[in-house]
């Protein structure tokens, strides 16, 4: 099946496109209070000017600890957990996340920011109601436990040469209609530059290729409710919950997400997991314990000369399709590369899942 249209067109685009837009910003909401992993410190959301670039002093920002990690298995043997997990009605009831789990918890306090240019390393961004996009050009930044309602081409982008990054207890959506894309709002998070990103415990929405990096750590997020669009060049820009365009000299985990595409075939899908040979080859990606549903296919492995893929206890939803994806499970699985491995992953109905030959 034919993949995506014009992504070097996108990247030049939005590479073009940083205009600031005057929007309005939304009122605060509190969600009920659920357990949660520890928080890092920030400084007020009142001690940051509402100007479009951030001018607050540098606050250090310890690490969160990151998700239990899951036991290990013996190479090729089989874990009792994903059969354990299937025939649930809905990602929730089998322990994956969901709206409940995932997005900011806090009071917020609305911020009129538009497009901002986020210049100074280590800011803290934490409890802002922000309607725009923030562009990061600077070290450990942090975002956490806000709402970012863009209408720009991303919500959060890392630019090149920076790095640390963490978006974490956020929501992330989008104004349909409203996007530089010819309405359309591509990127939830986009990481244009070559350091690894951490995104974690957020509710997106609404974004056509929701997730995008090559090397980062994307786990417990809840993605989900894509909007399809017609992009500039007049055709149906390809959707994806997680989006890799190859190339990638780090590694990126995909790890214990609900990772949704409901578009339809007739207006774009593609993955709900797309690992695409775009830009190079695709290398070092994990892709654990996930609830999969929806896509052309439900994954894309990377094709020809991927190597260094580990897909392991993963749940394809039929929720969608019978077959998780309109097409099938997966799609260009590099069965022969060094390091690849496909195990224990089901369909949610309990059946082992074999990949396709690789086209």
């Amino acid at each position: 099946m034919s993949r995506r249209i014009g992504r070097s067109r996108i990247a030049g685009l939005l590479l073009a496109a940083l205009l600031a837009i005057t929007a309005t910003a939304c009122s605060g909401t509190d969600k009920s209070a659920s357990p949660r992993p520890s928080d890092v410190p920030s400084a007020s959301p009142s001690a940051v000017p509402s100007t479009t670039t951030a001018q607050v002093s540098q606050t250090p920002t310890p690490t969160p600890p990151s998700p239990t990690p899951k036991p290990s298995t013996t190479a090729g043997a089989s874990s009792s957990a994903p059969a354990a997990r299937t025939t649930c009605t809905s990602p929730g009831a089998c322990g994956f996340p969901d709206a409940d789990t995932t997005g900011h918890r806090t009071k917020l306090t609305p911020h009129k920011t538009g497009y901002m240019a986020v210049r100074t390393n280590g800011l803290v961004i934490r409890g802002w109601d922000i309607t725009g996009s923030l562009d990061i050009y600077a070290n450990n930044v942090t975002v956490i436990d806000s709402r970012i309602t863009s209408d720009n081409w991303w919500g959060i982008n890392l630019r090149p040469g920076y790095s640390g990054l963490r978006v974490l207890h956020s929501t992330i959506t989008a104004v349909p209609g409203k996007g530089p894309d010819n309405g359309g709002v591509d990127y939830a998070v986009s990481n244009m530059g070559g350091s690894s990103i951490e995104v974690g415990w957020c509710d997106v929405s609404v974004f056509g290729d929701a997730l995008s990096m090559g090397q980062g750590n994307i786990h417990d997020n809840y993605v989900h409710d894509i909007v399809p669009f017609v992009n500039l060049g007049k055709e149906w820009q390809h959707t994806n919950a997680v989006i890799s365009g190859g190339g990638n000299t780090g590694h990126l985990v995909i790890r214990h997400n609900t990772l949704l595409n409901a578009t339809s075939l007739k207006q774009g899908a593609s993955g709900s997991i797309g690992l695409f040979a775009d830009t190079g080859v695709v290398r070092n990606v994990t892709v654990d314990d996930n609830w999969i549903a929806g896509g052309a296919y439900a994954l894309y492995g990377g094709s020809t000369g991927a190597t260094g893929i580990k897909v392991t206890d993963n749940i394809f939803s039929t929720q969608y399709h019978p077959a998780s994806g309109g097409y099938g499970v997966v799609a260009h699985w590099n069965a022969g590369g060094a390091g690849n491995e496909w195990r224990n992953n089901r369909m949610s109905d309990g059946r082992l899942v074999t990949p396709e030959p690789s086209s």
